[in-house]
C-alpha cells in the first residue's frame, strides 16, 4: 500500500488551480493573438485580447497571494535551496529522469514531509515562479499602460523590446507547463500526482 504524506495545504491547492486555469487561458489567447488570421482565428481577436488582459490582471493578484503565502507560511522553505553541491544534486536527478526511472531505480531524492521537491523541481520552480512569472506579469502590465512606461519613462521607445521579452518569457513558461504536466505522470500511479493537488496527499511508491 502506498504511503500518503500531506504536502499541499488548502491555500496552495486553491492557488495552484486558479494559476493553472489562468496560465492556460493566457497561452491559448496569446497564441491566438500572435498568429491571428482574418480567415481563421483560434479565438476571435477582440475576445482574445480581452480574455488575455483580464487573465493577466487576475494572475497578478493570484501571484501576490502565492508570494505572500510563501512568506508567512512554512511552504516557502521548499523554494529555498543551497548552492553548495547544487550541480551534483541536479545531475543525479537528471540522470534518474533520463535513465534510472526506466530501470525501476529508486529516486535519489524521494519525497518527504520536509522536502516535497527534488533538486531539479526546486530549481526550475524557483526560476519559473520567482523570475519568469514576475517578468511576464511586469511586461504584461507595461502593455496595458504603455503611456506610463514607454511615453513618460522611455520616451516612446522600448515597446518592441517589451514585446520580445513578454513573448519569449511566455514561451518558456509554456514549455515549463508541458514538462511539468509530463513529470506529474511519473508518480506511484499515472494519476496519483494529479490527485495529490486535489486532496493534498502525496502517494509514495
Amino acid at each position: 500500500m502506498a504511503e500518503k504524506i500531506y504536502l499541499y495545504p488548502v491555500w496552495t491547492r486553491i492557488w495552484h488551480g486558479i494559476n493553472a486555469i489562468l496560465i492556460l487561458l493566457l497561452i491559448l489567447t496569446g497564441v491566438s493573438m500572435q498568429y491571428s488570421d482574418p480567415e481563421f482565428n483560434l479565438i476571435r481577436f477582440d475576445f482574445a485580447v480581452s480574455i488575455h488582459n483580464y487573465s493577466g490582471v487576475f494572475l497578478t493578484f493570484n501571484y501576490l497571494f502565492f508570494f505572500i503565502g510563501n512568506l508567512v507560511t512554512s511552504n516557502g522553505r521548499h523554494y529555498r535551496f543551497s548552492w553548495k553541491g547544487l550541480y551534483e544534486r541536479l545531475k543525479a536527478q537528471f540522470i534518474y529522469y533520463t535513465f534510472g526511472i526506466f530501470r525501476n531505480e529508486s529516486p535519489p531524492f524521494p519525497v518527504q514531509k520536509e522536502r516535497k521537491f527534488n533538486p531539479l523541481q526546486q530549481f526550475t520552480y524557483v526560476i519559473a515562479m520567482y523570475i519568469l512569472l514576475p517578468v511576464v506579469v511586469i511586461t504584461g502590465w507595461a502593455y496595458l499602460y504603455p503611456e506610463i512606461l514607454f511615453d513618460r519613462i522611455f520616451g516612446g521607445s522600448g515597446l518592441k523590446v517589451n514585446d520580445f521579452i513578454h513573448v519569449l518569457t511566455g514561451f518558456f513558461l509554456s514549455f515549463f507547463l508541458f514538462v511539468h504536466v509530463y513529470l506529474c505522470t511519473i508518480g506511484a500511479t499515472f494519476v496519483s500526482n494529479f490527485k495529490s493537488i486535489v486532496n493534498g496527499y502525496h502517494e509514495s511508491h
